[in-house]
């Protein structure tokens, strides 16, 4: 089966792979450790049969395990055996300290085999985890989060308020689908954390949106491993409310409605990233757009593009500080065979440098970009006087002036007829 064709099987083919692979791990399910710090779900009454309502029971076990890491020196694992759980409302972990103490122990949320079934249907969200603290080391693993289409988002993070913070946290090997809003939604405070291997798919809104609080606090250092965020209604991920620095490594965005990443504030850095088919919602190749929509500034290395329907380019970007683009690749074939590289534009103070990237680059207005290599042998610099990218030779400044003619001058030139002409008597 190849990689569209696992696409294309979704939940079917998740869910039917799950129970073994589950079954074994449930068999040595914990490192070794003291059991009193092991908590189960199936002893506050959770059935795990996708027909009986087991909210209560996932709430109680999870008030249970997090007021139980609060109270003393240890952390807590809450396990939530192999099964389908039948959720109706809202399941909440409200961190808060308690006196001096602060919820920074580490506490686990471990359900490989375990998925939450959303029976929601007033908009609430499946799974909120929201701090008024400072809140540590958290680590959510193996979990499915599988909506309807009635409930609002998957899993939220909230910490969109001053003085709490959730940081060094962990998201690993979960799969959040299916939802009525975002499959992830991270707001606030939030830094310092990873999530590796997840997969967000057919969420009606973005497959994850993180972003600064509009009320207070600051999404940084969030870092992306081996994620895939398809078939979304929107975007595959957003970074919202001038949120910025977070990266995506090995990342896959396909089958998106609109762009795979939307980035409006710029983006710290996309590495091996792959981008295909997005903006299924267009209505042609000529209505379509980029896999990525970049503004102010960002790097991308070793990212990839692809269409045969209405992705246009690899990046669409409006930059007004430095975009950097290393070793990046952009084709397309069918509806598609036109599709580039890039579509650049600057507000006159942006400058990109582009290095062994394939796929052509088209700029709007006067946009000044470094290319080394890739489609055309050599390089490629900005011609004119005040280019961002003008060659340089030393102390020495390279451009043609209006008459065509190749001026050279020491330090920087003051306007198009400054220096001297370059091989005439």
């Amino acid at each position: 089966m190849n990689r569209r064709e696992l696409f294309a099987a979704g939940t079917g083919a998740l869910f039917a792979s799950t129970p073994a692979y589950a079954a074994e791990l449930w068999k040595h399910p914990m490192p070794s450790g003291a059991p009193s710090r092991l908590i189960s779900a199936s002893d506050f009454g959770a059935v795990g049969d996708g027909i009986a309502d087991d909210t209560a029971a996932l709430q109680a076990a999870l008030t249970a395990t997090f007021d139980a890491a609060l109270k003393d020196k240890g952390g807590r694992v809450l396990v939530i055996p192999p099964g389908a759980y039948r959720v109706t409302h809202t399941l909440k972990v409200d961190l808060r300290k308690q006196g001096k103490r602060q919820p920074t122990k580490q506490t686990v949320i471990r359900g490989q085999g375990a998925v939450l079934l959303s029976d929601i249907s007033d908009g609430g969200d499946i799974l909120e985890i929201s701090s008024h603290a400072t809140s540590r080391f958290l680590l959510i693993d193996g979990l499915t989060v599988q909506g309807r289409g009635g409930e609002g988002h998957g899993l939220v993070f909230d910490c969109n308020r001053e003085q709490s913070y959730i940081y060094n946290f962990c998201l690993r090997d979960l799969v959040v689908q299916g939802c009525g809003g975002d499959g992830l939604r991270m707001i606030g405070n939030i830094f310092e954390g990873q999530i590796f291997n997840s997969y967000f798919r057919d969420n009606k809104g973005n497959g994850a949106t993180m972003g600064h609080g509009p009320d207070g606090g600051v999404l940084s250092a969030v870092h992306v491993f081996g994620c895939v965020f398809g078939g979304n209604g929107s975007q595959g991920a957003a970074l919202v409310n001038a949120a910025c620095d977070v990266s995506f490594h090995g990342c896959y965005f396909l089958q998106n409605g609109a762009f795979g990443i939307s980035a409006k504030n710029g983006c710290t850095l996309l590495s091996n990233c792959g981008f295909e088919n997005n903006h299924m919602k267009a209505d042609d190749f000529a209505d379509g757009d980029a896999g990525v929509q970049l503004q102010v500034f960002g790097t991308l290395i070793g990212c990839t593009a692809y269409s045969i329907h209405k992705q246009t380019h690899l990046l669409r970007a409006f930059i007004t500080n430095h975009l950097v683009m290393v070793g990046c690749t952009a084709a397309g074939g069918g509806k598609a065979k036109r599709a580039r590289l890039a579509r650049l534009q600057s507000n006159g103070r942006g400058k990109a440098t582009i290095i062994g990237c394939q796929g052509g680059v088209d700029t709007v207005g006067a946009f000044d970009a470094a290319q080394l290599g890739g489609d055309r042998a050599g390089a490629r610099f900005g011609a004119e006087w005040n280019s961002a990218s003008l060659v340089r030779l030393g102390d020495y400044a390279l451009w043609v002036d209006r008459e065509g003619r190749l001026r050279i001058k020491q330090g920087d030139p003051l306007s198009d007829g400054d220096g001297s002409t370059v091989g005439t008597g």
